[in-house]
């Protein structure tokens, strides 16, 4: 990652640049570097892509949060929460000046001609729904993931034509894949209704794919889950998405996650939350309680005399933060105190025997109320 350019340095904004800014940034360089305003000149290319992956990256909040922390090694990865995978300049370049380039985009260029295309055409972008459980979320993990998606068709090899030649320029818009007409003083553009925006038509059509150059299939796809993920955290698998049109780029896979409830603890950010049952003996006379947590069993200490909705704290024992692996959240473990409700004749015997000898002075929750209630009372 050493020889890449810094993407603030190559927009030529500072790095708390905002989105109309750096789209304006990018506007104005694209359209200076652009391969049909420098034909045959290679540094201009190289340049132009350089702007598309620069502001695919930095238009994007998710993308230009992970650059800004790690920066160009946030996109080496494989294709799961941060894989590289930046779409076609072209494509970029066509989304900003609103529609594919040719008819009423010379103007930019001040009239010169205009560019064909060649039929292809990025795939879609897919959404999956995936839930996991708390553990899995905790400590991360990897999925197959089942979809059915548009893979290119072997039969015609993604020409969507049954034989060699069988593509011909669209004669309705010249290739282009765009018709243009006079409505005043405008030139008002339309995608192609004789080819869809392809450029082209296929004379002889492909009897498997019929003629899109591609099919739907059942494809597994492994997705790595990292440690830490909460319910609404997407993740974008690169280039799992449809295949595109006639050899065209993939869209990408996003994969929504959702955390499913725990039967014991509810999660609050990083943090862990639980209610345990103490025995009223070791309420009184203190001692250890065992605890759940997900790493395993724990024990606390609990103090003589402990009331209930007492909290306890285990640090480290709760969820480890995405943004930081090295951090990690806390356990909350409330305990509530659990009086016996069956007793026998000794045991009530004994109790009433305790409770003689505690007397009113030796419960303090019960003292406090009366204090505040005394007019209620007739004390």
């Amino acid at each position: 990652m050493a020889d890449k350019r810094d993407y603030y340095e190559i927009l030529g904004v500072g790095r708390d640049a905002d989105a109309a800014t750096i789209k304006k940034a990018y506007r104005k360089l694209a359209v200076e570097y652009h391969p049909d305003k420098n034909p045959g000149d290679k540094v201009a290319e190289d340049k132009f892509k350089e702007l598309g992956e620069a502001y695919e990256a930095l238009s994007d909040p998710d993308k230009r949060a992970a650059y800004d922390r790690y920066g160009h090694s946030a996109f080496s990865g494989p294709g799961g929460s941060g894989g590289g995978g930046f779409h076609d300049p072209m494509d970029i370049f066509s989304q900003i000046f609103g529609g594919s380039f040719g008819g009423g985009f010379e103007d930019i260029f001040g009239g010169g001609g205009r560019r064909k295309r060649d039929g292809k055409q990025r795939g879609s972008d897919l959404r999956y729904d995936l839930e996991i459980s708390l553990e899995e979320a905790a400590k991360g993990v990897e999925k197959e993931l089942e979809i059915e998606r548009n893979v290119p068709c072997d039969s015609c090899k993604s020409s969507g034509s049954k034989s060699s030649g069988g593509v011909k320029t669209c004669p309705a818009c010249g290739g282009h894949g765009v018709v243009a007409r006079q409505a005043g003083i405008f030139i008002q553009q339309t995608t192609c209704t004789e080819c869809r925006g392809a450029g082209e038509k296929i004379e002889n059509p492909c009897d498997v794919c019929r003629g899109d150059g591609r099919v739907e299939r059942d494809s597994r796809i492994k997705l790595r889950i990292p440690a830490g993920v909460d319910s609404g955290t997407r993740l974008r698998s690169s280039g799992n998405g449809d295949s595109g049109v006639r050899g065209g780029t993939s869209g990408d896979l996003y994969v929504f996650l959702h955390v499913a409830q725990h039967d014991v603890f509810e999660r609050d950010g990083s943090d862990l939350h639980c209610e345990v049952p103490l025995p009223f003996a070791v309420a009184a006379l203190g001692g250890e309680l065992k605890v759940p947590t997900l790493q395993g069993q724990s024990s606390i200490k609990i103090p003589k005399g402990t009331q209930s909705s007492t909290t306890f704290r285990l640090r480290d024992k709760g969820m480890p933060s995405l943004a930081n692996k090295e951090r990690k959240g806390d356990l909350h473990v409330t305990v509530q105190v659990e009086v016996p409700t069956k007793l026998n004749g000794k045991q009530e015997d004994k109790l009433r025997e305790f409770a003689e000898t505690l007397g009113d002075k030796n419960s303090p929750m019960r003292e406090g109320f009366l204090d505040k209630a005394k007019r209620f009372f007739d004390i």
